[in-house]
Parts: C-alpha cells; structure tokens; sequence
C-alpha cells in the first residue's frame, strides 16, 4: 500500500447543495465550514503529512459581493474557532495566495497563526485562498528570474509553498481540477465524488484514501515485476518487428 503524504481537496457543490434544499448559496458554505475539522482531524489520524484545501480561488470574485463577504467572514471564524486545537495538534497553518482584499484583522489573525505554527511539526494545513494554479506558477518562474535561480524542475519545484500533490478529491460531482495546484499535479491521482462538499465525512474520506493507497503508482515506469517473456521469446518478437520494419 503506497503512502499518500499529501492530500489536496476541491470543497465543492455547497451552493447546489444549498439550493436543492431550498436555501441561498451562502447556506451551503456556512455548512460546508463545519466539515473541514472533520476532515483535518481524520487527516492526522491516517498519517497525512500535508493537506491543501482549495478554499477560494481567482475565478471566484465572479461571485456576488454577499456571499464572497460570507466567505471572508467564514474563514476567520474557522481560524478563530480552530486556533487551540491547531497550537495543542502542534498543526503547522499557512494561507497560500493573494490575501491583500481580505479584512485587515483577517489578515492579522493567518499572519498570527503562521508565526505561531511556523516550526510546528504536525501535519501541514496549508489554506488555497484567492489562489490560482497558472498565477502561481508564473509567480515562481518570475521570482527565479529575479534571483538568477536557472530554472529547472528540480529549483520550479522547491520554490513552491507546497510540494507534489499525492491524491486529489475534488467532492460534488464535477470531474476537473479548476486550476488548482497545476504543478504539483503532475502524478497525483485523482478522485471525483459525486458528494456535495456539506455532506463529504470522515468516513468517506478515509474509505477514498484507502481506496486510492491501495492502487499502484508508477510514474511512468514499467512494473519491476513485469517480466513475463523468455528471453528466447523477446529475441523473437524483435526480429520479426525488425522484419516488418524493413518491408515497409
């Protein structure tokens, strides 16, 4: 069973959840709220070294004023809210993202909870917020030219706040990944549930990274285990193909 360090999740479907029951938008999101502690706390229960929750990207700001205000607010209760579990879990928090429209005091509470937690050595909680994947990876080859870093794979990928993405969930239904983490995503495999985000639990968060740990990943490589011919057999098969390449 291979190890999936970090998990990344798309908290989707809490407006159509809440309009299927006959409530505003915003409804969906103050419910779909309750449920990261769930999934923070499952998280540290099955060895997740990292999570990365997309809370609010740069497409977003299409939405109405009220419920983008919904979510500021939103996110300053769960860190006012979470903050002794996060200091007594010894969670490491930070926000990634462009957070200067945030309320000041909003501000002042992630720039608190970062310095708080900055050598924490538990899991890694790190905030997506007006973040977008294609900014960011622009964001990182601009600072590499600045410094006069070349930019290679190897220096690309160290300047990110957070590293390769092992699993994805992305909850309600769709099936994309909305520009969320592009570089981190190269080998990450990929979940799609079809549950609206304020009904996604613990337990059906550990049955998919259960489920998921449980395929083999191979990067592009050939299984090891994977030598079914004969020698004699390959040596055959390579000159027939030699054969009909000729031909042609």
């Amino acid at each position: 069973m291979d190890s999936l360090n970090h998990v990344a999740i798309i908290m989707d479907g809490n407006g159509r959840w809440a309009k299927s029951r006959g409530h505003i938008r915003v409804w969906g999101h103050v419910r779909g709220s309750k449920i990261v502690s769930d999934i923070v706390e499952e998280a540290e229960s099955l060895g997740v070294k990292h999570l990365t929750l997309f809370t609010f990207s740069t497409e977003n700001w299409s939405r109405p004023v009220h419920e983008i205000k919904i979510l500021f607010r939103l996110l300053k209760k769960f860190l006012q809210k979470e903050k002794k579990r996060i200091l007594k879990n010894r969670i490491k928090f930070k926000v990634i993202g462009d957070i200067s429209q945030l309320p000041l005091p909003t501000k002042e509470l992630i720039w608190e909870m970062e310095e708080l937690t900055r050598d924490m050595k538990g899991l890694n909680l790190t905030f997506c917020f007006n973040y977008g994947g294609r900014t960011a990876l622009i964001d990182r080859v601009n600072l590499l030219v600045e410094k006069g870093i070349p930019i290679t794979e190897g220096n690309l990928t160290e300047s990110f706040e957070v590293g390769d993405v092992d699993l994805l969930i992305r909850t309600g239904g769709d099936q994309r990944i909305s520009n969320f983490l592009l570089w981190q995503m190269a080998y990450s495999e990929l979940f799609f549930t079809p549950t609206m985000w304020p009904e996604f639990s613990a337990k059906e968060f550990r049955e998919i990274y259960l489920k998921v740990a449980k395929r083999e990943r191979r990067f592009g490589m050939a299984d090891a285990n994977d030598d079914w011919m004969t020698s004699a057999k390959l040596a055959r098969i390579n000159k027939e193909t030699l054969g009909e390449m000729r031909e042609v």
